[in-house]
């Protein structure tokens, strides 16, 4: 069985679900629209096990553009979506910290966000300490605290927000693994599925998260993009830590509240790292023996701790560069990226989807300038370095 589509959108999380939105709400685009998607409930989705948070705290300009907007758009939902449209922001901000050595960085990053307008202040051990009592300062040299335009929300309500206005403008929700992909010279011209059914398309929109580079191979195109697992962990402490904001610590760890409780984190050691695929299992050792004494050592009230559960997910890790792949294939023109955000995807998803759409409906982009994420980096081997990941 075959069917035809002005653009077929391979991923219908975040990264599909706001390209779709932006797209049909384009009054420069009247075509047809399928959101292909193998996971429905999403229960696996990069989407829904991520800490879903939003910072402006970034090295790279456009990462920092492309958040600011993610804020103008959670702030404006009700205007999109109608009255109580709600996300569950919460706006408490983000606190960088950084030791002796990571200081300069630290500054070097502050001035690029400034000069962005985004709303960091840089606060020194004595500020840190007055403002946040709970946190051992002892070996800090420096705090990164975003005052406004940070924090974390819903990332469930957000996917069905967009979503739902995606399909009331006809956009096509479609079942289904991508298995196949057509490919004439330099065109693709369908996408076949596991379960027989072929969708023929004018453009074909890579948004399949940490599947994204064998979406990619299904159409002879190289993406250094990869499935990477990382565990939450949920802990409840019985002292208050009043003013939490998301913390990074210069160890690698992060943290922030979540109701009553807080959830955590830490990436494992690079030789821990590898393509994760189906491996979803949490690391209990790495919460006992990592991540538990970093907590404690920072914020001694987490010494006594008590864990209550976890999850395990998988993000979309660009192994270039740690840096998002936004654009059109310069040979397979009608094949586009929206891929390789490595950790902050949901963030930056309504820019990102919105420039997408912009290339399929004006053939170039309209509001933010994204070129330096384009393809042309990758196949050069040039990367574009984003020191900020978390």
């Amino acid at each position: 069985m075959s069917e035809r589509f002005d653009v077929v959108i391979v991923g219908g999380a975040i990264m599909g679900a706001a390209t779709a939105y932006f797209l049909t709400h384009d009054a420069g685009f009247t075509g047809s629209v399928a959101l292909v998607e193998r996971d429905p409930g999403f229960a696996r989705a990069a989407t829904a096990l991520s800490a879903a948070s939003i910072r402006q705290q970034f090295s790279t300009p456009e990462n920092i553009r492309m958040s600011r907007f993610g804020i103008e758009f959670i702030r404006g939902l009700a205007a999109r979506f109608g009255a109580g449209a709600d996300v569950a922001f919460r706006e408490r901000g983000y606190l960088l910290l950084a030791s002796e050595g990571g200081a300069g960085t630290l500054r070097a990053n502050h001035e690029v966000q400034r000069r962005e307008g985004a709303d960091i202040v840089l606060m020194d051990p004595p500020a840190l300490a007055a403002r946040f009592p709970w946190l051992d300062t002892s070996a800090l040299a420096l705090g990164a605290f975003g005052r406004s335009g940070e924090g974390w929300l819903d990332a469930h309500s957000l996917l069905a927000l967009l979503r739902q206005a995606a399909r009331r403008k006809g956009v096509v929700p479609v079942t289904g693994e991508v298995v196949a992909i057509d490919r004439a010279q330099d065109r693709v011209t369908a996408v076949g599925l596991a379960d027989g059914r072929r969708l023929a398309c004018g453009t074909l929109v890579n948004a399949a998260g940490p599947q994204a580079s064998d979406v990619a191979a299904l159409a002879g195109i190289a993406l250094p993009v990869e499935p990477r697992k990382r565990c939450v962990f949920v802990v409840a402490c019985r002292t208050p830590l009043p003013g939490m904001p998301l913390i990074v610590d210069p160890s690698g760890f992060w943290i922030r509240p979540e109701g009553e409780v807080y959830i955590c984190g830490i990436p494992p050691g690079a030789e821990q790292d590898p393509r994760a695929d189906g491996d979803f299992e949490v690391d209990p050792a790495l919460f006992e023996e990592t991540l538990w004494p970093l907590l404690a050592e920072r914020i001694p009230a987490l010494e006594a701790l008590r864990l209550q559960r976890a999850w395990a997910g998988h993000y979309d890790y660009n192994t270039l560069d740690q840096n998002a792949v936004i654009g059109r294939h310069p040979e397979v023109t009608n094949f586009l990226f929206a891929n390789g955000f490595s950790g902050h995807g949901l963030q930056q998803a309504p820019a990102a989807g919105r420039a997408v759409a912009e290339l399929i409906a004006h053939g170039g982009f309209h509001t933010l300038d994204l070129g330096v994420f384009g393809y042309e980096r990758i196949a050069a081997g040039r990367p574009l370095r984003e020191l900020n990941i978390i």
